[in-house]
């Protein structure tokens, strides 16, 4: 069986869903390099079972959820302030834009999934402006409904 060229790939996929360009399919995949990283430090840190290889750890299934929270962090820390003009110029809108790339992606072969993971883990998780401006607001702006404090990651 070969390999699957990551580029060829996303060309195929383009062509046919033209809803979001090829960078999108780029940052969901180092997304979730570091979404899984970012576990696999969580897991050594926390005693989980001991340190695994970089192949192991790349092994490790990662759900809608954490890869949206990966994302998310990933992105603030990557793009800061632009973060919301680049995800619109690449077609993403909301968290479900992700579970679309994420399922092009499967279908293409790139990435593996679960009976278990669907589209719908990536529905209205998290509100976009919230998310991706509010941290860029002066602080005395930054609250949200209920006093909660958005923090940029370290």
């Amino acid at each position: 069986m070969q390999p699957i060229d990551f580029d060829e790939a996303i060309d195929r996929i383009v062509k046919q869903d033209p809803r979001y360009d090829r960078e999108a399919y780029r940052f969901v995949r180092d997304a979730l390099d570091h979404t899984q990283a970012r576990l696999q430090r969580a897991a050594t840190k926390g005693g989980r079972g001991g340190r695994k290889s970089g192949r192991e750890a790349a092994a490790h299934h990662v759900s809608g959820r954490e890869l949206l929270d990966g994302i998310r962090e990933f992105a603030l820390k990557e793009f800061g302030p632009m973060v919301l003009t680049l995800f619109e110029e690449w077609g993403i809108h909301s968290t479900a834009d992700f579970g679309e790339i994420v399922f092009n992606m499967v279908d293409a072969r790139l990435l593996n999934k679960t009976d278990e993971d669907s589209r719908n883990d990536f529905k209205n998780v998290f509100d976009f402006q919230a998310t991706f401006r509010t941290p860029f607001l002066p602080e005395g702006s930054r609250r949200l409904q209920g006093g909660t404090n958005i923090e940029l990651p370290l």
